[in-house]
C-alpha cells in the first residue's frame, strides 16, 4: 500500500494485495471474504456472460495525514448498487 501513487491512479483495473467477496446462497448474503486471488470461479452459464446481467459499484478508500483509511460515499454507493440491484431483479446487499 506505501508503494501505491494516490494521487495518479488510473481509470480501470489497478491490482491491489486484496479484494473482498461476498456470495449470494440460500436466499442471503455471505460474510466477507478476504482473497488476494485475481480470479474468480465462474459457472460458464453465469448470465453476466451471455446475457449482461450485472452490477458493479467501485469504492474509494483514501488514507488521511492521521493514516488512518477513509472509505468515501460509502452510504451513496450502496444506495446506487442496490438501486441496480433491484433493477436487474436481484438481491440487495445489506448496507
Amino acid at each position: 500500500m506505501n508503494t501505491i501513487d494516490w494521487k495518479n491512479l488510473p481509470f480501470g483495473y489497478f491490482k491491489t494485495d486484496y479484494n473482498v467477496r461476498s456470495y449470494f446462497k440460500d436466499g442471503k448474503w455471505s460474510s466477507l471474504e478476504i482473497t488476494d486471488s485475481e480470479f474468480i470461479k465462474m459457472h460458464m452459464a453465469a448470465t453476466c456472460l451471455h446475457y449482461g446481467q450485472e452490477a458493479f459499484e467501485g469504492l474509494k478508500a483514501f488514507t488521511g495525514v492521521d493514516g488512518k483509511v477513509r472509505i468515501f460515499r460509502l452510504d451513496e454507493n450502496s444506495k446506487r448498487i442496490n438501486r441496480s440491484a433491484v433493477g436487474l431483479i436481484m438481491p440487495e446487499i445489506p448496507i
